[in-house]
């Protein structure tokens, strides 16, 4: 995709819930962990990324 598309940037945001959260380790019911990639223009200009950041909170 990125080869084809050639984008300034891509920011990625992955909000989910972990078994191994909830059932084993510290079960925790409804905890959720949050992954977060940037590349581009999301990585290498800090304004930009609190933009992006901001603009997906909950």
């Amino acid at each position: 995709i990125d080869d084809t598309l050639k984008p300034i940037g891509v920011g990625v945001v992955i909000d989910a819930v972990h078994e191994c959260m909830t059932t084993r380790g510290v079960q925790k019911p409804g905890v959720s962990m949050v992954t977060n990639f940037m590349l581009g223009s999301f990585r290498d200009n800090p304004a930009t990324r609190a933009e992006f950041m901001s603009m997906i909170e909950k």
